[in-house]
């Protein structure tokens, strides 16, 4: 089974540098990642390191580049860097563009073949009729939903609001990751192995009822879940969940086949060798 990371972070000056990633990567058997830029690193500097990383590691990294969408050039700045290899965009699903059309920004990713990676910063924004309009009018652009669309820990079963966010499934063009488990369990102390021993909420069952392996896909969020549980963890302890209702052709889809398929939809993401 080949293992795809689709969300881990490097930064030249911030978090870790490549090769620190490309370790966690050597050891745990991972052959491929998606370099999802950082929150606010809209700057030529920070772009050209994620392409200079796949660059200058052939075949292991996708960049995931990051624009200020406010720009009114942002989508020439998307074609410049598509063009120097970025196979994505992340944006936040409330992002518009200026002028006489708001939605410039993400037609100019459709047209450029990229992905986008939506980041979500509650719950609400995932459930909103807001990205369920966006969603239907590009029906031909790749929207990859992070962080499993930010589940409220809080909410109490059986997770009306998360259910009625899931509803998005029912758009073919809606992916979603789904991280370690430390992003929905609360992490003991003191710390116990494992970690959730069972105490897992149902939300990435939830999503794997609504949406299906072939349109879930793994992501460490490393270095940030470092604090949480460790690289590894991210992918042994979901691993191990994930045999409790999900089979070993679906596991594989979910840590590496989907992401790999979506070469055949896009400009190349995460192109096998």
């Amino acid at each position: 089974m080949m293992i795809v990371d689709t969300h881990a972070h490097a930064s030249p000056f911030w978090f870790e540098p490549i090769e620190v990633l490309l370790f966690q990567m050597n050891r745990n058997g991972v052959a491929k990642t998606m370099l999802v830029a950082i929150n606010g690193q809209t700057d030529e500097k920070y772009n050209r390191y994620l392409i200079e990383c796949a660059q200058k590691f052939p075949g292991r990294f996708a960049p995931i580049i990051l624009v200020d969408p406010e720009r009114a050039d942002a989508p020439t700045m998307l074609k410049h860097w598509a063009s120097q290899g970025a196979e994505g965009v992340r944006l936040k699903v409330t992002a518009r563009s200026p002028g006489s059309d708001p939605l410039s920004i993400w037609r100019a990713c459709a047209d450029l073949g990229l992905v986008v990676s939506c980041q979500v910063r509650r719950l609400e924004e995932f459930a909103s009729d807001e990205l369920r309009i966006l969603v239907a009018a590009l029906p031909n652009l790749i929207f990859i939903i992070e962080h499993l669309g930010k589940p409220n820990l809080d909410e109490a079963a059986p997770y009306p609001n998360y259910k009625q966010a899931l509803n998005l499934a029912r758009f073919p063009n809606v992916y979603i990751k789904v991280g370690g488990l430390g992003e929905i369990c609360r992490r003991p102390y003191p710390f116990r192995e494992p970690f959730y021993r069972g105490e897992v909420p149902p939300f990435i069952k939830m999503a794997y009822d609504a949406f299906g392996a072939a349109r879930m896909m793994w992501g460490s969020n490393y270095p940030p879940s470092s604090q949480v549980e460790g690289y590894r963890n991210t992918l042994g302890y979901l691993d191990e969940y994930l045999d409790s209702f999900c089979s070993a052709q679906d596991q594989a889809w979910m840590f590496g086949k989907t992401a790999l398929t979506l070469s055949s939809n896009q400009r190349g993401v995460m192109n096998h060798e």
